[in-house]
């Protein structure tokens, strides 16, 4: 592994990308740019522009994010609710009343949507964590997901503590990442 931060080349807000587990609890991001988070998302691509994705957004102090609060883990629970925003991400895996795939790429696709809220939120100056530490079957219970969604993951944004070091990150080489086959 190896800190790639400053990579010459790679964009600044990829280059600063870093997950915290420590966010400012002071820090309240307002509805406007809680809502461009979400716009990113609708401008991620998809297979055939199925857009198999929806988001159960909570702003920390709202009833939302109280209810989510309520469904993570005991390791999430340490530091999630002190972020600005959680969000429940939700992939469109099935046709309704049926088994068959909605999109085979649902999660591929979802995965793009959260990736473009996580530049969205570096463009504003804010941090994301994406994480799975949380009860999936009660959350989707909790705000009446149906059963041809899935509740997939969840992301925390705002910011992080002046204190917080974000400067180290370590990467798998590039070279790691490139299979060569046989």
């Amino acid at each position: 592994m190896q800190d790639d931060s400053m990579v010459p080349g790679l964009h600044p807000l990829l280059a600063a990308r870093w997950s915290p587990t420590t966010f400012d609890p002071t820090f309240d991001l307002d509805t406007a740019h809680a809502e461009l988070l979400v716009e990113a998302a609708r401008w991620a691509p998809s297979a055939g522009n199925s857009q198999p994705w929806a988001f159960v957004m909570g702003r920390r102090g709202d009833d939302t994010h109280q209810r989510l609060v309520r469904h993570l883990a005991a390791s999430s629970r340490r530091w999630a609710p002190s972020a600005s925003v959680l969000v429940a991400n939700l992939a469109h895996r099935f046709v309704d009343g049926t088994d068959w795939e909605y999109s085979e790429f649902a999660h591929y696709d979802l995965g793009q949507a959260v990736a473009h809220m996580t530049v969205q939120a570096q463009a504003l100056g804010l941090f994301a964590r994406q994480f799975r530490a949380f009860d999936r079957d009660a959350l989707a219970a909790e705000f009446g997901v149906p059963t041809h969604w899935e509740v997939t993951t969840m992301s925390a944004f705002g910011r992080v503590p002046p204190t917080a070091d974000t400067s180290a990150r370590e990467r798998r080489a590039v070279g790691e990442l490139l299979w060569k086959g046989p």
